[in-house]
């Protein structure tokens, strides 16, 4: 019986990666014979896991989506990974009613009575134990975010209001492409039907948000991710700053975890650090905690400025 159920577990967890897999490639995962692996797919029926099937050349099986929730069968890291993901996701934000966050706060709270038996102890250990810092953050519709999903999914024309930075209240018309999580924030990268071009839009900002029965013609992206068109955005009038650091890579990342910077390893050493900044100044916090040597490779301008400051602060000692 523990060979069974370990096999069970096995081709379930390899159902729930979301591809379709031939009776062959499954029954050589699970060293099985296929007659086996006909009668473990039935077992899995019979817990209640949806698992279709489709016949003849070319055929697989598949778990499809059903209405009924069974036992996850989460391993021990998985569940506790799931556990604190829902709650770094509830720490943010201010818990209004039907956000996102106050959804995971509800979910984390009752995630255990999907669990086997012999992992809701660990899972009640953490959450007796666990304790999650505020982040403050705007929250985000789930509905809006499930809204968004779907019309991106089946390429919908949606509409909605939004609010500038202004407080200005302007009604929108846009192809949805992407969703974009990044520093706290949901953002929405989309083709703006009325001006013609890519705009991105703080969801938080949306109301009165609709899906239309219209549908659009894919577009290529503006950049090679939403992300990087975001960033772009968010970078447009800041400086690239480069910075060799005499230190590991470790080292570097604790001192720069608040900037949004590019950060590789050159060797075992030093450290290359890209970073998009408003003024020299910002720099000073993260280098003066970052204790080791430093040079700065571009621009000259920010070289400039902090030697001076070198010796300001040299003047007054």
């Amino acid at each position: 019986m523990p060979d069974v159920t370990q096999r069970i577990l096995a081709l379930l967890a390899t159902l729930q990666t979301g591809r379709s897999f031939s009776g062959d490639e499954l029954a050589a995962r699970l060293e099985v014979s296929p007659r086996t692996l006909r009668r473990d797919i039935d077992r899995l029926r019979g817990y209640g896991y949806p698992v279709s099937a489709q016949p003849g050349p070319g055929g697989h099986y598949r778990l499809a989506t059903g209405t009924v929730l069974p036992p996850l069968s989460f391993d021990d890291d998985e569940a506790i990974a799931t556990l604190l993901g829902l709650a770094t996701l509830a720490a943010t934000g201010s818990a209004a009613h039907g956000s996102v966050d106050e959804a995971a706060t509800r979910a984390y709270g009752k995630v255990d009575q999907y669990l086997p038996k012999r992992l809701r102890h660990r899972a009640a250990q953490l959450r007796a134990s666990l304790e999650t810092g505020t982040a403050p953050a705007p929250s985000t519709s789930a509905e809006a975010l499930a809204t968004l999903a779907e019309a991106i999914q089946h390429r919908r024309v949606i509409t909605f209001d939004y609010t500038g930075k202004d407080g200005a209240v302007t009604s929108r018309r846009v192809d949805p492409y992407r969703h974009v999580h990044h520093h706290m924030r949901w953002y929405l990268l989309a083709w703006d039907v009325d001006k013609g071009d890519w705009r991105v839009f703080r969801i938080d900002r949306m109301s009165r948000l609709e899906s239309s029965t219209s549908t659009y013609l894919p577009r290529p992206l503006p950049a090679d991710t939403a992300l990087d068109y975001l960033r772009q955005g968010l970078h447009k009038n800041r400086t690239r700053v480069v910075l060799t650091v005499q230190a590991p890579l470790s080292t570097v990342l604790g001192a720069f975890t608040h900037q949004d910077a590019e950060i590789v390893a050159l060797d075992d050493r030093r450290t290359r650090v890209v970073l998009m900044l408003d003024t020299w100044q910002w720099l000073l916090l993260d280098l003066a905690f970052l204790d080791a040597e430093f040079i700065v490779e571009e621009p000259p301008g920010f070289r400039t400025a902090l030697r001076s400051f070198g010796e300001r602060l040299l003047r007054g000692t």
